[in-house]
């Protein structure tokens, strides 16, 4: 049966698979061609049983037939569709337009954006990551306004909304694949819609006398002394010593901030990392390098020039009048902040604050904040500010009770004195009374208690309901994330992620200052295994001091343990500083990116001799990480040689699904939980468990909770999860038995798409909580 909607729109319902056969037997037609039919009529009657018997199957496929011209942009796919329920949503595809200009052909399409708070920060740092992967110019038309798609701040200044009819223009000779690119980008919502974006604003209660009404960028209760965030004004000269003298200073301040920036992308969290990455991509806007140099070239000095050349580009985000672009007038303040801190020796980020504070400040950037959470505040306040900023985004993912949008009331809130912080109901109290604190006391002690339950059980071993042994390991990037896991009962850790001391620096660290980190990370972990992944660098994650020659694809060049061995002294000194590590044995070598037998046997060999120089007479534990398919599948073979196998998700998914995972069109696609990935899991813990090696996994998979009974499922005996997930993946542990992860997991192997999966894992989760 075919229908034609009036917007042109034509499908095919057939009932049932090879059903051709029955010539019509069982089937009553309602409605014969040519008939107009609305929502709700009936269009064919068939009996049910009869059918089912001579059909293969009753399964109905409803197709799209002239999908060149249209895109599914919703759709149901893990439930089953109600009566007159919506199945799918359609908009019309533009076509591609051409036309010809004295600088060659043009090439155009219009898109309505799908993003929820338009072209911010975070996806114009995508789309122009997207756009230098082209030879091509690739511009993005809003009205009369105008952006190169490789300035994120020009996307920014474009004002643009949800629901925008935005036109994509590339020209030159990949002018088709660039606009293809992006076009396939920007009718996606970028993940902005649901995880990408900060908690939704929530409207304060009833005020009470003394208390201050504000929006709530991150939940939660806290009680603490006020301490006062104050931004102090940087000052510039005007007039410069020099264009070369300046144009080297602004040179080398951006790219010390930028390796800073880079650092603590390398290092943070999931936000920080996100927020970080969109700082770069600001900090690296050819159109704010230009305007700079512009400006120096008249004469000005470097940090007018840089000032300059910020404020610019602020007072365009302003005149969109878009109060959403208008939070990312911070980040920009930002990168502007820091670049003049290198210029003039000034600090640019935030004083220290004592532990147990409530940060109270006008506005806070994200530097502050990433700062100033190092002394573990309370919770913050901010009387500017909006719940979508990437302060309130970074609040959310530590964990720190946060309102903002607080006004000018925020002024009571003086130095020293207490404050309780309600971000439930959308508050704070000032100076409260012996009572209100002693009851605002008592809901944050009741909350606590159940954490600190969770806490005491989360320290025992874990086992699951009928007794399997499962390791809860956490993942690391610093020592203050050492101790933060052993708080939460980690039972070691599967993954220290060297590169923090590598990444952000002129030199490598010596060997010295490698030992003293990962002598502080065991000290942390007192009697527990700690796996310390090699330098993983390379692909992504570039090295001022380690030149690479362009590569055409970094994800397949020199990455993981082929650089290590390609730089012999850098491995020798890294491998060094942890067989010095007290006790002996404590700290396990772990391979990133392995691909052969022979990479391990090398690595092998470059420690036995090392053994021997420093008097090292016990055997040291050398894992490897499975991350490639050929690790995986040969997980057997590289088990004769490893002592054990450690998954990593995120780059064996884009490898199995050959999507690169920092391709913006393609990245929303690359799910650790499709059945590809899912079997290569599958099969990494057959094989290597066969040859008598554990396998654990410490990729991202590992700290999904939807993903911990699969997992299991599939053979994993070890997990390496976030500091903070580890008592809750316990729990969920516990509450499994080993037979049911096994058939859970065999049902998501049989499942066609990541899709199923998902659907599946959410049904699962209902069943053991």
């Amino acid at each position: 049966m075919s229908l034609r909607s009036d917007e042109g729109v034509e499908l095919l319902i057939h009932i049932g698979l090879e059903t051709v056969a029955l010539k019509g037997r069982g089937f009553t037609p309602l409605v014969t061609p040519g008939t107009r039919v609305l929502r709700g009529d009936p269009l064919i009657r068939f009996d049910l049983d009869a059918v089912a018997l001579a059909a293969a199957s009753l399964i109905t496929p409803i197709v799209v037939t002239n999908s060149d011209g249209f895109t599914i942009t919703r759709r149901i796919v893990d439930r089953a569709v109600g009566a007159c329920e919506e199945l799918m949503a359609l908009v019309p595809v533009a076509p591609v337009q051409r036309r010809w200009s004295d600088d060659g052909t043009v090439v155009a399409q219009t898109v309505t954006l799908r993003l929820p708070h338009g072209i911010h920060a975070r996806p114009a740092a995508r789309l122009a990551e997207c756009a230098r992967a082209f030879e091509g110019d690739v511009h993005l038309v809003l009205g009369d306004k105008r952006g190169n798609a490789r300035s994120p701040v020009a996307l920014l200044a474009l004002g643009t909304r949800l629901g925008d009819n935005v036109t994509i223009e590339a020209r030159g000779n990949d002018a088709e694949r660039a606009l293809a690119a992006t076009v396939a980008l920007l009718e996606t919502d970028m993940g902005e819609g649901a995880s990408g974006a900060a908690p939704a604003p929530m409207a304060a209660t009833l005020l009470e006398p003394g208390q201050i009404g504000g929006v709530i960028a991150s939940p939660g209760l806290a009680m603490g002394p006020v301490v006062r965030i104050d931004r102090a004004a940087i000052a510039v000269q005007r007039e410069g010593k020099g264009v070369e003298v300046e144009r080297e200073a602004l040179g080398k301040a951006r790219a010390s901030v930028a390796g800073h920036i880079a650092a603590r992308a390398a290092s943070g969290s999931t936000q920080v990392a996100a927020v970080m990455t969109a700082h770069l991509a600001l900090l690296d806007d050819p159109g704010l390098a230009s305007a700079a140099d512009a400006r120096i070239a008249e004469g000005a000095s470097a940090g007018f020039a840089w000032r300059g050349a910020v404020h610019d580009q602020i007072d365009a985000l302003r005149a969109t009048g878009n109060a959403h672009l208008a939070e990312r007038i911070d980040d920009l303040i930002d990168i502007e902040r820091q670049v003049l801190g290198v210029l003039t020796g000034a600090r640019a980020d935030a004083e220290d604050a004592p532990p147990g504070a409530i940060l109270v400040a006008d506005d806070l950037l994200p530097s502050q904040l990433v700062t100033l959470a190092e002394s573990r505040p309370a919770g913050l306040c901010l009387a500017r500010g909006g719940p979508t900023s990437h302060v309130a985004i970074l609040c959310a993912g530590m964990g720190l009770p946060a309102l903002v949008a607080m006004g000018d009331a925020l002024d009571a809130a003086t130095p020293g004195v207490t404050l309780l912080l309600d971000a439930e109901t959308g508050c704070a109290t000032v100076a409260p009374c012996d009572t209100e604190s002693v009851a605002f006391a008592a809901r944050i002690a009741t909350r606590n208690a159940r954490r600190d339950a969770a806490r005491a059980s989360a320290t025992d071993r874990c086992h699951t309901a009928d007794g399997m042994r499962i390791e809860l390991f956490a993942n690391l990037g610093s020592v203050e994330d050492a101790r933060a896991a052993a708080a939460q009962g980690a039972e070691g850790s599967g993954l220290v992620r060297s590169e923090f001391l590598f990444l952000g620096r002129d030199s490598a660290p010596s060997e010295d200052e490698q030992h003293a980190a990962y002598q502080g990370i065991a000290d942390a972990l007192p009697g527990l295994p700690v796996i310390v992944r090699l330098l993983d660098i390379g692909g992504d994650k570039p090295a001022a001091y380690l030149p690479f020659a362009v590569e055409e694809n970094p994800a397949l060049g020199q990455r993981g343990i082929r650089v290590g061995l390609a730089h012999p002294d850098l491995l020798d000194t890294q491998l060094r500083a942890i067989l010095r590590v007290q006790p002996v044995g404590q700290c396990r070598i772990m391979l990133p990116m392995v691909a052969s037998v022979g990479e391990i046997v090398a690595v092998r060999t470059i420690v036995d001799r090392l053994r021997g120089e420093l008097g090292i007479a016990e055997r040291v534990e050398i894992g490897v990480m499975v991350e490639t398919p050929a690790a995986a599948i040969t997980a057997d073979l590289l088990a004769v040689q490893a002592d054990f196998l450690s998954i990593g998700t995120n780059d064996l998914s884009q490898y199995v699904l050959a999507m690169d995972r920092g391709n913006p069109a393609v990245a929303a696609q690359v799910d650790p939980l499709h059945p590809a990935v899912l079997r290569m899991i599958a099969e990494t813990c057959r094989r290597g468990n066969g040859a008598g090696r554990w396998v654990g996994v410490c990729g991202g998979l590992a700290s999904d909770p939807l993903a911990v009974p699969i997992l299991i499922g599939l053979g994993a005996t070890e997990l390496s999860v976030v500091p903070g997930f580890v008592a809750e993946a316990k729990a969920i542990v516990r509450a499994l038995t080993l037979k049911q992860a096994q058939a859970h997991a065999h049902a998501a192997l049989d499942c066609s798409s990541a899709g199923e999966v998902r659907a599946l894992v959410r049904a699962f989760a209902e069943t053991i909580r």
